[in-house]
């Protein structure tokens, strides 16, 4: 068997998480994750196969680990982690490298009696017994150990042997994500909830890598330390919400957009608690790779919905806007403006039925319409435009549509209308769209054709 300890970052309460929440990521690669100590073990003997050997499995490892030292300092990196043929053998070697302390010649044998945790209460009445090493203690004889020192200490070294069992309380994952972190200081602005705010998007990461999804809306929350400011009543707690158009596993984004967010929000009062849930999740599909390698001087950039999302965080939902369609036959209500990360409920729903649009009219509509349509003088009974009559091409297609919706009181259309439509064309203007109303017998223009 192989076993991995690797050294938790809460050992000084830095991340304020729960030590399980910090072993999220490690589940990803292998089912069988425990914490022990100050340490999280991980045994890989049945899965390393599958990350392309040792080696490749613990260069994973490495990469996807919370950091527990800044990156300028790679020496005290190498010693966050250990491997060994059972959980305490690696647990040990972990506690070595932690006290700069050389590997022994023999192992278990000359593993130091402060490596175990069972020996360490009694390391120093061993020691008075000529005892400094594992092997040392495992030599004496054992009812003597058992009686002076508890058997304990007995069971312990035989597990560190693999010579007996050893129970474990394997790490689960919870079916939704909800995490609150109780902050060291009181926060009194909200970008100082950031900090916090990505610890807490560091676990959201490690639970979605496990279960292999990707976040599309998560909520953050943060109580106040005061319930009332000034003789008003506060509520407990104060919320944001973040979606994005896609699921996502990668919390850089996710950042960007709280940043962005907290940047515009002000405290009703000092924050001494946050709280992160997810509120909608989605399988995350594989990732596609190109057939041809990129060029040497090629740049990857943000994605577009990214952009879009970064800059509504931060100008405002409502300053980026982007067209929908929706399913009118209405040439002024076939579109609709909307902001770019909240589509209204209901876009492209479909309108009640009207028969009066002929299937050929989609394929005349113009490139350029008018809004609103401009009236055309006659010549006689013919429609004129630029000072010349225009000769009717293809027509008449009829259009008889709106009838629900109140006159100039829709949301996007003009209310109901009759109309029958025309391509016309004369030397000035060129090709155009134009439509008569039936009930008043007014021609108007409606498109231009490029």
């Amino acid at each position: 068997m192989l076993w991995l300890a690797w050294l938790l970052p809460c050992i000084d309460r830095a991340t304020g998480l729960p030590p399980a929440a910090q072993g999220w990521w490690a589940l990803r690669f292998t089912p069988r994750v425990a914490l022990l100590d100050e340490a999280l073990l991980l045994e890989v003997s049945s899965t390393e196969r599958l990350w392309g050997g040792r080696a490749a499995l613990q260069a994973l490892l490495r990469q996807a680990a919370p950091d527990v030292h800044p990156p300028e300092a790679p020496e005290a990196a190498e010693a966050t982690w250990a491997a060994g043929p059972t959980a305490l053998q690696a647990l040990a070697l972990l506690r070595l490298r932690r006290m700069g302390c050389p590997l022994p010649q023999r192992l278990p044998h000359g593993l130091p009696l402060a490596t175990l945790t069972a020996l360490r209460p009694h390391a120093a009445a061993l020691q008075h017994l000529g005892c400094r090493s594992w092997g040392d203690v495992r030599a004496l004889p054992r009812a003597g150990v058992a009686r002076r020192f508890g058997s304990a200490c007995l069971l312990a070294l035989d597990q560190a042997w693999g010579d007996a069992p050893q129970g474990f309380d394997w790490i689960t994952l919870p079916e939704q994500f909800a995490l609150e972190l109780e902050l060291p200081a009181l926060a009194e602005s909200a970008p100082a909830l950031l900090g916090a705010g990505q610890r807490l998007l560091d676990a959201l990461q490690g639970w979605l890598c496990a279960r292999h999804l990707g976040v599309l809306a998560l909520e953050l929350a943060w109580r106040h330390d005061l319930r009332r400011v000034d003789g008003v009543e506060l509520p407990p707690w104060q919320r944001l919400q973040l979606r994005t158009a896609e699921p996502l596993q990668g919390m850089a984004h996710l950042r960007r957009l709280l940043s962005e967010r907290l940047a515009h929000e002000r405290l009703a009062a000092p924050v001494n608690r946050l709280a992160l849930r997810s509120l909608q999740t989605a399988p995350l599909a594989p990732a596609s790779h190109d057939l041809l390698p990129p060029a040497p001087d090629a740049t990857q950039g943000e994605p577009w919905h990214q952009f879009v999302e970064r800059l509504s965080a931060r100008l405002g939902a409502g300053s980026l806007q982007v067209v929908g369609l929706r399913a009118d036959h209405r040439p002024e209500a076939m579109q609709q403006w909307h902001p770019a990360i909240a589509p209204p409920q209901g876009t492209g729903a479909a309108a009640p039925a009207t028969s009066g649009l002929p299937t050929g009219l989609p394929t005349c509509l113009p490139t350029w319409l008018v809004r609103p349509p401009q009236p055309l003088a006659l010549q006689g009974s013919r429609p004129c435009l630029r000072g010349q009559p225009l000769r009717l091409l293809a027509g008449p297609q009829r259009l008889e549509s709106g009838w629900w919706e109140p006159a100039g009181q829709g949301e996007a259309g003009p209310g109901l209308v009759r109309r029958d439509y025309f391509v016309a064309h004369n030397d000035a203007a060129g090709s155009v769209w134009i439509f008569r109303e039936r009930a008043s017998g007014a021609w108007f223009l409606q498109g231009v054709y490029a």
